[in-house]
């Protein structure tokens, strides 16, 4: 997890890997979206390869890179443990005060709130 978190900590890496959401793209194509050296956009790929969010192709004569979301697994699952859940205890909790709320009323004869049937 700590090469994974590493290599997504540099905005330019988010950057390649939006790139390659969906779509496979060689390193030319890559570093044309860039204002930086080609190399600089090679040593990305290589911290992103070696993290295995990025997995290279080749194809032909071509290297094409690959976006591989695997390894974000086991981080989406430890910062999970971080985000409140959506519980349904609360809701249970708040119709259980309604029930007694609604029986406290019906034993004391209705005098918290009118009734329909004896007007």
């Amino acid at each position: 997890m700590d090469k994974v978190t590493g290599a997504i900590a540099d905005p330019v890496r988010r950057e390649i890997m939006e790139l390659l959401v969906g779509a496979r793209r060689t390193a030319g194509e890559i570093a044309g979206h860039f204002a930086i050296s080609r190399p600089a956009v090679s040593r990305h790929l290589r911290v992103l390869r070696e993290s295995g969010l990025v997995r290279d192709e080749l194809v032909g004569r071509e290297r094409f890179y690959v976006l591989d979301t695997g390894p974000l697994s086991a981080l989406t699952e430890w910062l999970a443990r971080f985000q409140q859940p959506v519980s349904w205890a609360h809701h249970l909790d708040a119709l259980e005060t309604e029930v007694y709320r609604t029986r406290r009323e019906r034993r004391s004869g209705g005098q918290d709130t009118p009734r329909a049937d004896t007007a």
